[in-house]
């Protein structure tokens, strides 16, 4: 019996105001070094970090950052130990938390209006492309509820073809909040593993109609074909992808 997935979230307060190109004013600069030390802390004291494919990491230029989401670590670990500032595409319900809404309102991310037709957000996020910086989302569109991946949303696509930026895929591993909170417990650092892969652009037949379906599979594949087969999720069938020449690795 095929285990039934849950819709996606969606958004009920809608301010678009919030949605804006995050500029790179000194105090934000001063105020992003200042986050990156104390997550190079928190890194430090709770994880044991493996990094492969670090020579991967493009050090110039735009690119789009498409990454699997497996628990609230990963944000940590990207502002930690990126060569480069993210920019975030973060879902818009976080601004009203205490004191975490505050943190990455001044850091500058994208907010976001999860399961709406944000189109300021999205416009934020290819002016920030056109900037030559690198705008992070995570195509699931949600922390994964399984611990492996869901399916992809079409946002990461839409914003790959039309800022035709290349993409950068990054997977996590035991990032899980319950393994490092029960790791803690022990007071033993977790192993996490973070895989970086080759960019790439999105390979679409321009007759296709549903490009950004395509492109959203494509994505989610790349992703899937840097986890572990328990990881994969609804991306199980990632090796019949490959073979039938829809990409090569």
């Amino acid at each position: 019996m095929q285990k039934k997935t849950l819709p996606k979230p969606k958004s009920e307060i809608i301010r678009p105001e919030i949605s804006r190109f995050p500029e790179l004013t000194l105090r934000r600069r001063i105020f992003r070094s200042l986050l990156k030390w104390l997550a190079q802390c928190l890194v430090w004291l709770c994880l044991k970090v493996q990094i492969k494919g670090q020579e991967n990491f493009p050090l110039s230029g735009a690119s789009l950052v498409a990454a699997n989401h497996l628990g609230d670590a990963d944000v940590i670990l990207g502002i930690a130990l990126s060569p480069r500032p993210l920019e975030f595409i973060m879902k818009a319900e976080i601004y009203d938390f205490p004191i975490l809404g505050w943190i990455f309102n001044q850091y500058g991310v994208i907010w976001i209006h999860r399961g709406q037709p944000d189109r300021r957000a999205l416009r934020a996020a290819l002016q920030t492309l056109e900037h030559n910086r690198m705008v992070c989302i995570t195509p699931e569109g949600r922390e994964s509820l399984s611990g492996s991946l869901e399916e992809g949303t079409r946002g990461a696509a839409f914003l790959a073809l039309k800022s035709q930026a290349p993409i950068l895929p990054i997977t996590y591993t035991q990032t899980e909040n319950w393994r490092i909170l029960e790791n803690l417990k022990h007071f033993k650092k977790t192993e996490i593993t973070i895989t970086i892969g080759n960019t790439f652009a999105l390979q679409i037949d321009p007759s296709q109609k549903d490009k950004l379906d395509a492109g959203t599979r494509e994505i989610m594949q790349r992703l899937a074909s840097q986890l572990p087969e328990h990881y994969r999720g609804a991306y199980q069938n990632i090796e019949d992808s490959k073979n039938d020449g829809q990409w090569s690795g």
